[in-house]
């Protein structure tokens, strides 16, 4: 017989982590029915029949925020077999005041008191027995970290679910409270479940609007709340909450001890640190810096570069068995085309027509009869035999590493050698593209099709798989920050700088969600009360970079920055500033003025994650990431193809050429698009509309910015001048406004995923056209103002869109530091007040 069992507990006190011990790989994600909350249910380990659902981390049971909301309807209208409260051991005063709540419910419940090993440490000790007493309810001690009582608390949770028995609350408070709840427990009709009655009457003694919603039939209460309020001079929701904690400290006494040792924890000790005032911010910052350092720079770019040109490139060496070899013929070919080269510009100096040897050396089709005929009849010509050029070789940072000599005969020697083939060498195994290329040519693939797998398909979403394992590298190291409880200190830590700004530390919180996607921290501001905080919170939280942004970070700092790790990190704190500086220039508006809502969070002491939560949480957000390549952006690129290989030649339709590229669809599109974006410096060489639809598409998933250079820069091909596709792309933008165009990306309106969140969350088209014509005229103006001075700075290029950047950031100055009206007005009417 199928059984259900709720998982219930505080944020922070490793419900999530209890889960995933408990379900393993047997669990699936969804929303709860008519929300965007997310669900999480799982079959129990080695009990087929017993299913675990991970209710939202939640204080209480009142409806001040929508997990709340979500956690008490479904206790009290699914009725699962079972609860199993978790809550943290070093923190169980706090714990138990929504342990009081759901005891109340009727519903069997056991308690596992987790980081029983931290307790130990510290010296603490629990009477479970007569904590179980108290309570009324089985008590396990459990470390959900290390899987220590897990078996046991699973046995007694689904013996327990299996009896079907409702339970009774046996905590009391003060005579007078109890009278009062009994006299509106025989207020409540059938309608109320006999074991629930205590739940509903105490709630409607708080005043619970909420709580109505679920009666058939509605008791007056108010002179019950009249006679408590009076007899306790205050309002009956204090009141309750008052008798909760007197109970609570009378357990506390008696059934935990204390160390007697003195002095700081291991986490106090390190929050002296992590935490101080002034040195705080520098650590998140230094610690952000190696995140992203080490993801995009080191380990993430050598795993990316492996998949952009090995996995959806031409191929790699497998285990790098004949590598060094390979590099060795390579570096000789270099240096043998390096001499053509070099004796080919010499004999151009001296006047001698190298127009033909140039031409027959380009084709690739050239026969090498025709090759060598061509090569003998320039020899012969006058004069050429008395060259020696001057050949070099230079480095990826354009530094020289090898300079030598060149004669006719070295240049004889030189055209004769060939460009060596990977395969020849060790164990080689063929890219994606390669073997998807040879197949079709096998089963002799019409033209068109070809074109739509390889140029499309393989080029778009290979261009954005490659860089999963960049991704991959960052989603692990969050993972890590999140689990040992630093990232909680970050949120603290935030909000010091943010309440300056009219923000609280619980809108950095759905920031930090977003840093994987924008959808899930959209939904997390759900947490604010305070509806201004909330709606600018959603405006906001888009800033910070996601995982779907991060190939563009790695794009731009590979094509134009060398792979420079500042690249990213300042993409991650331009969008902290962004956030920053909105909160100063909105808050000064009549829409979002007011005080910041109050933070109040739990500090989880500090531990070392387990491997596999780590690497789980890294699963869920690479594996979101693939979905999309698989979906979203499959469809882009088939579209995309399409539009950039039929087009308009001599007044006819029809499918084009490679070099016909700026006769398709698409360029026709970009053209018209491209001018709006021409302040930014998006121009250069004519290509400017590349740039334009490029952003454009970010807009169905900003993924597809990476698989549209994909296809329009030709993905693992390479250039004449030896660079592949990110070289290419450099070929047609300074760095200045590549730059430019990674922030604009950055700050504009998200994806339609992200949108279609604000506009959920927002509900309001006013409000959601105001958050994304925000959001990408705020992108557009700080790409306007770095191409237009940087390029004033490093270039002394001045001209109108100088003037309109200056203005801009003296417009933008303005807003950030003119007078709070508001709170000028107070201040008058505080003194008035002084005076009277």
């Amino acid at each position: 017989m199928s059984i259900k069992i709720a998982l219930a507990g505080n944020p922070n006190c490793g419900k999530t982590t209890l889960f995933n011990a408990l379900t393993g790989s047997n669990q699936f994600v969804g929303n709860w029915p008519g929300v965007t909350v997310e669900k999480k249910e799982g079959k129990i380990k080695g009990n087929k029949e017993a299913t675990l659902v991970d209710l939202p981390g939640i204080y209480s049971l009142s409806p001040y925020t929508l997990e709340e909301v979500v956690a008490r309807n479904y206790l009290i209208t699914e009725k699962p077999d079972a609860i199993i409260n978790i809550v943290d051991g070093t923190n169980i005063e706090r714990n138990l005041y929504l342990s009081t709540q759901i005891m109340e419910l009727g519903i069997p419940v056991i308690m596992a008191v987790n980081m029983v090993d931290v307790l130990e440490k510290n010296g603490d000790k629990v009477n479970i027995e007569k904590l179980s007493q108290k309570l009324g309810c089985e008590v396990v001690e459990i470390s959900a970290l290390k899987g220590k009582g897990i078996d046991t608390l699973v046995k007694k949770a689904v013996a327990l679910a299996n009896k079907k028995q409702a339970s009774i609350a046996v905590h009391e408070f003060t005579l007078d409270v109890e009278n009062v709840i009994k006299d509106v427990e025989n207020l409540l009709g059938s309608g109320v479940a006999p074991e629930q009655k205590r739940f509903f009457a105490i709630k409607l003694l708080e005043k619970d609007d909420k709580i109505s919603e679920m009666m058939t039939e509605i008791p007056d209460v108010s002179n019950e709340i009249a006679k408590l309020e009076k007899e306790f001079d205050d309002d009956t929701e204090s009141i309750i909450t008052n008798e909760r904690y007197t109970y609570i400290s009378s357990i506390i006494g008696e059934c935990i001890k204390k160390s007697s040792k003195k002095g700081l924890s291991v986490s106090d000790k390190i929050d002296k640190v992590v935490t101080n005032r002034w040195a705080a911010l520098p650590i998140f910052a230094v610690v952000m810096f190696v995140v992203y350092f080490v993801s995009v720079t080191t380990v993430g770019s050598w795993a990316t570069d492996w998949a952009n040109d090995g996995v959806f490139g031409d191929g790699w060496h497998l285990f790098g068995i004949g590598t060094s070899s390979y590099e060795d013929a390579s570096g000789d070919y270099e240096k043998q085309t390096a001499a053509v080269d070099a004796f080919i510009e010499a004999a151009k100096d001296k006047g001698i027509s190298t127009d033909n040897i140039e031409e027959v050396l380009g084709d690739e089709e050239a026969s090498e009869a025709d090759k060598t005929a061509t090569v003998d009849a320039f020899v012969a010509e006058a004069g050429v035999s008395d060259i020696t050029a001057k050949a070099e070789i230079e480095d990826e940072d354009g530094n020289v590493k090898d300079k030598f000599d060149v004669t006719v005969n070295d240049f004889k020697t030189a055209t004769e050698a060939e460009e060596p083939d990977p395969a020849d060498y060790g164990v080689w195994v063929p890219g994606v593209p390669v073997i998807i290329g040879n197949a079709l040519e096998a089963i002799n693939c019409a033209g068109w099709l070809q074109g739509l797998i390889l140029d499309g398909i393989v080029a778009g979403v290979g261009a954005v798989l490659g860089f999963v394992p960049q991704m991959l590298v960052l989603f692990i190291f969050l993972a890590f920050l999140e689990s040992c409880g630093y990232m909680a200190r970050v949120a603290f830590i935030m909000d010091r700088i943010f309440r300056k700004f009219g923000l609280s530390g619980k809108s950095f919180i759905p920031m930090l969600i977003g840093s994987g996607c924008g959808v899930p921290g959209i939904m997390a501001s759900r947490t604010i009360e305070n509806d201004r905080d909330r709606k600018m919170t959603i405006m906001t939280t888009t800033f910070v970079p996601c995982g779907a942004k991060l190939p563009i970070i790695a794009l731009i700092a590979g094509a134009f920055f060398g792979n420079a790790g500042w690249v990213a990190t300042s993409a991650y704190f331009i969008g902290i500033a962004a956030i920053i500086c909105s909160g100063i220039i909105l808050k000064k508006t009549k829409m979002f003025a007011g005080d910041p809502a109050p933070f109040v969070m739990e500090l989880p002491a500090y531990h070392w994650p387990t491997v596999s939560n780590v690497l789980r949480s890294m699963w869920e957000r690479g594996w979101s990431f693939i979905k999309k390549a698989g979906t979203i952006i499959l469809l882009s690129t088939i579209v995309l193809w399409f539009l950039m290989s039929f087009g308009w030649v001599d007044g006819k339709f029809g499918m084009l050429e490679a070099e016909q590229l700026n006769d398709s669809i698409l360029a026709s599109i970009g053209s018209v698009i491209a001018p709006i974006f021409t302040p930014l410096g998006w121009t250069k060489a004519g290509e400017g509309w590349k740039m334009a639809v490029a952003a454009i598409s970010g807009l169905i998933a900003k993924e597809n910015v990476v698989a549209t250079f994909g296809m329009l820069f030709g993905f693992a091909e390479v250039a004449e001048d030896g660079t592949e596709i990110w070289g290419n792309l450099a070929q047609i933008m300074t760095p200045i406004a590549a730059y430019g165009f990674l922030v604009f990306n950055l700050l504009c309106a998200p994806c339609f995923a992200a949108m279609g969140a604000i506009k959920r969350e927002m509900n309001n088209k006013k409000w959601f056209f105001f958050a994304i014509g925000y959001q990408t005229i705020l992108g557009y103006v700080v790409a306007l103002c770095i191409y237009q001075l940087g390029t004033l700075f490093t270039a002394g290029t001045f001209g109108v869109g100088t003037v309109v950047a200056i203005l801009l950031v003296i417009g933008f100055g303005y807003l950030l530091f003119r007078p709070y009206k508001e709170s000028t007005s107070l201040k008058i009417d505080s003194k008035k007040l002084a005076k009277n």
